[in-house]
Parts: structure tokens; C-alpha cells; sequence
């Protein structure tokens, strides 16, 4: 296994374990052998970082329970979530992490994370409950470890939630197709110049760059299979790692063999060990997705920030996926781009039509009227008027 340096200290595997998918996962009920296979084969593969989160349903209990039958808790690094949104007042904070403990059977939480922090705001409204003298008595106490936040915002709010507290890791999606999209390539650079960990997560955007790639792209990477990289999951593992900044890259490994497909991959892909010809061949897949794209949006976001609260290169980023991808992975993005859960939608039927952003395009895109278009493909028929209640009503 290769191990990468966590700047706070302590050596990190380069492969984590997303506890998310094991199976089961789909109707909320982890099959706890299975899971005990997994976490089994992944510990003797090297990796030493296991990620979970109370908003998976059943997932810490599992994890609990496999870590201590394996007696293995000493050996790994366990990272779990804290469900903020539904964080009322100070009291909660222990509540949930009192539940947590109690789940993972455990007396500590190596890393904890605030989970899907989409804005500023949230984060603020965390501080207002007093969420930092929290932090320091649990880290105090040892109930705590490091100190972090997943991240689905927009390319604009990242480095502003990065400077807002002192992070120790942040998480973040990245991908080959996703360099200008949330936190992107500038985030993972930004974050890692401040001496966080940086740890990703959909490196293969949940099988899209693995077996459910497009034929087209499938045949670039075939046509370039050199080497270790035969398939696509190798190309995309590969690029994710060549970055020097990643700390640690997360897949949701669902049996023993991905587990050692993806293991076998991490002990070869170094940071900078990928040739110009190989990072061609990416380049070259890139564009295949790029021929689908319908609103040439390149992410700059000189359009931000939009004064009714549209994330405009999150709803453009998303329909461009609804092509790429399949609609649905498209809506998925969509209301993680729209912080739907927030209470506070940065949702294309925000837009006005005043054309302040139009302005600012660089590209020249009538970005009204490509809102509209996201809006009629992304906000179908009666979840429009539920989406737009809901961008009316804040709570968070």
C-alpha cells in the first residue's frame, strides 16, 4: 500500500475505504458479513482509513460491530460526519457525537467532518451555536482527532469556508471530468497550500468512469491501454493520485475483489508518476464528454455571485452531466449544487432575468435563458413548484 503524509502528521493510506456502499446499502441495511469481509481484506491490503457517517442509515453500527468482532479499531482510522443541518441548538452536538461513539464502539473519532457544508452560512450558523469551543473541549477530552468538512458547494464559496475556521482536512469530490466543477483543481491546490489533508471522494464519479463509461470514451482509454492501466477504474484512480495534493483518495468498495483491484492500483500510482501520453488520453476522454455539453460553461465563474442566489456554474455543471451521464446523475448533481437541503435552494428558478450575470460571461452564454432550459430538464413538471416553496422558506 502507498501512504500519504497527513501535513497535521500521521501517514494516511492512499486508498480509503467509503463505508457507504457496502451492500445492503440500497434499502438501509449494511449486510454486516459482507462488511466484515471488506473492511477484513481492506485492513490486510494496508488500508487504514475507513469513513462513515450518521446520515448513512445503519452504516456506524456496522462498522462498529465489524471493527470490534476483527479487533482491528487500533489499526485504522476511523472518520465520521456530524449532521449539522439538523443541529438545533449546542446540546445537540454531544447528543450526536455521544450517539456516534456509541454506534462505532469506539472512545474516539480520528476524523470528524462537518457533513455537506454547501455555504458559509451553514458554517456560520454552526458558530453561532458555539460549535468552536465545542470542537476544542471534544479535541481536549481526545473524543475528537482531526477536524474537517465534505464539501458541495460552489468553486466560489470553497476558499472562503477553507479561511473561515483553522481545518485540519477538508473532502471533496474531484475527478478527471470535474476540474472546474464544486471545489475543482483550484480548491484542491487552495486547500493544500494551506497545509490541509486533502481527501476525495467520487474519484470515478460513482461508476461513471468505471463500467458504466460511455463507448466512445471506453475506446480512447482502450485504444491508449498502457502499462498498469488496462481499465477505465485504472485510468481514473491513476489521474485522481498523480496529484501531489490529494492526501487520500476514498471508493466505495462494495467487494474484496474491488478492494484489491483498487489496492493493486494505489501501490503503482505515485504523484507525478503519469506520462504526458497518458494525461493526453484523459485529455482526450475529457473532450468526448465535453462534445455532449449543451451550455459551454467553463466554470470561471465571473457570473458569481448571482444576487438571487443561483449557483450558476453548479445548475450548468449539472445539465451538462444530465447529457454526459444520464438524467438522473444530472438531478442528483443538480440538488447537491443547489444546497436543496439547506432550506435556502440556489436553484436555477431563483433567476429573475436581470442579466447581471450575462454580462460578465466571458463565453458570451445568454445565461438566462440556458437557466430556463436547466430549469425545464432538471425541475420537471410538479417538483418545480415544491423546489421553488422550498427556495422560498429559509431555515438555515
Amino acid at each position: 500500500m502507498q501512504y500519504r503524509v497527513d501535513p497535521r502528521g500521521g501517514r494516511v493510506s492512499a486508498l480509503g475505504l467509503g463505508c457507504m456502499r457496502f451492500p445492503g446499502f440500497a434499502v438501509g441495511r449494511p449486510d454486516p458479513r459482507a462488511a466484515r469481509e471488506i473492511v477484513s481484506r481492506a485492513v490486510e491490503r494496508g488500508v487504514n482509513y475507513l469513513d462513515t457517517a450518521y446520515l448513512y442509515p445503519g452504516n456506524e453500527e456496522v462498522v462498529g460491530r465489524v471493527l470490534s468482532e476483527l479487533g482491528v479499531r487500533d489499526r485504522v482510522l476511523v472518520a465520521t460526519k456530524l449532521p449539522h443541518a439538523s443541529c438545533r441548538s449546542p446540546r445537540d452536538f454531544d447528543r450526536y457525537l455521544d450517539e456516534q461513539l456509541r454506534r462505532l464502539r469506539t472512545d474516539r473519532v480520528d476524523y470528524y467532518l462537518m457533513h455537506n457544508i454547501t455555504s458559509l452560512g451553514q458554517w456560520e450558523r454552526l458558530v453561532g451555536l458555539g460549535i468552536e469551543g465545542w470542537i476544542e473541549r471534544q479535541r481536549a477530552s481526545g473524543r475528537i482527532g482531526r477536524i474537517g468538512f465534505s464539501f458541495h458547494g460552489s468553486s466560489v464559496d470553497f476558499p472562503v469556508l477553507l479561511d473561515a475556521y483553522d481545518w485540519d482536512f477538508c473532502q471533496i469530490q474531484y475527478n478527471y471530468t470535474g476540474e472546474r466543477y464544486q471545489a475543482g483543481t483550484a480548491g484542491l491546490e487552495a486547500a493544500a497550500a494551506r497545509g490541509m489533508a486533502v481527501f476525495v471522494m467520487e474519484p470515478l464519479l460513482g461508476g461513471r468512469l468505471a463500467d458504466k463509461m460511455p463507448a466512445p470514451a471506453r475506446r480512447v482509454l482502450e485504444e491508449a491501454s498502457d502499462g498498469d492501466l488496462t481499465t477505465p477504474a485504472a485510468w481514473g484512480l491513476s489521474w485522481v493520485w498523480n496529484h501531489p495534493e490529494v492526501t487520500m483518495l476514498l471508493s466505495g468498495m462494495s467487494s474484496c475483489e474491488q478492494v484489491d483491484e483498487n489496492a493493486d492500483i494505489a501501490c503503482r500510482a505515485l504523484p507525478g508518476s503519469m506520462t504526458p501520453a497518458q494525461l493526453d488520453a484523459i485529455a482526450r476522454v475529457v473532450r468526448v464528454f465535453e462534445e455532449t455539453n449543451r451550455v459551454p460553461c467553463t466554470g470561471c465563474s465571473y457570473c458569481m455571485p448571482c444576487p438571487h442566489g443561483v449557483n450558476i456554474p453548479g445548475c450548468f455543471a449539472a445539465y451538462n452531466a444530465s447529457f454526459a451521464h444520464g438524467r438522473f446523475t444530472g438531478m442528483q448533481q443538480y440538488f447537491t449544487a443547489s444546497a436543496i437541503r439547506t432550506g435556502r435552494p440556489r436553484l436555477a428558478s431563483n433567476c429573475v432575468g436581470c442579466g447581471a450575470c450575462a454580462r460578465h460571461c466571458p463565453q458570451r452564454i445568454d445565461i438566462p435563458a440556458r437557466l430556463a432550459d436547466v430549469r425545464r430538464r432538471l425541475q420537471p413538471g410538479p417538483l418545480d413548484p415544491v423546489l421553488r416553496l422550498l427556495a422560498r422558506t429559509p431555515r438555515d
